[in-house]
């Protein structure tokens, strides 16, 4: 894993937070497995002295995407309550870069991309090449995937860091397909 990084590498970590792991409001099936992954990458980000993203849903108390508010999904990541708050075994470094995404109450922005500002950041740092991992495979990291490809930058997937929410069975398989074919590395061993 430390091996594959380079000097225009970055790592993003996605909504890796209380209420997308088993015991919280949304859970993500066997979703804190990732993080023993995660916590490795993290290290060798960190050793190479690259940059790690951590992507959080910052949602308004009556987001969109909420049941009750014309959503799909219980009320998460509530800004300002400990489900939004990072998984705490999660090793970031003292000063990640946070990105909030799902601020505005009308917007769901299920993309680490989506009205984020992330991909200029990266793009004026000189990243070229991003590995991604973190919750959930099938929806905000699938999305996120999908627009870093589409942003330009050389996109893998980290499966080991990653699982899928799979509401219908083989969401998560159908996720990695479209990834790979919207030109991601999916990186099984990685």
């Amino acid at each position: 894993m430390g091996d594959n990084l380079g000097p225009n590498d970055c790592l993003v970590l996605v909504d890796v937070q209380n209420d997308l792991c088993p015991g919280g409001a949304s859970p993500v099936p066997d979703g804190d497995a990732v993080l023993p992954v995660l916590n490795a990458w993290i290290r060798a980000a960190r050793a190479a002295d690259l940059p790690v993203v951590a992507v959080r849903d910052w949602h308004p108390a009556d987001h969109c995407s909420f049941r009750g508010h014309g959503g799909d999904w219980p009320p998460h990541c509530v800004r300002e309550t400990p489900g939004a708050a990072f998984v705490a075994g999660l090793e970031l470094p003292t000063e990640p870069i946070v990105v909030d995404k799902g601020t505005v109450r009308d917007r769901d922005n299920v993309s680490a991309f989506d009205d984020t500002g992330l991909a200029g950041l990266l793009h004026e740092r000189g990243i070229e090449r991003i590995w991604i991992g973190g919750l959930a495979q099938d929806t905000t990291v699938y999305a996120s995937v999908i627009d870093a490809c589409e942003a330009g930058f050389e996109t893998h997937l980290i499966v080991a860091a990653t699982r899928p929410v799979d509401h219908r069975p083989g969401d998560g398989q159908r996720a990695l397909e479209a990834m790979r074919a919207a030109g991601a590395r999916i990186d099984e061993a990685a």
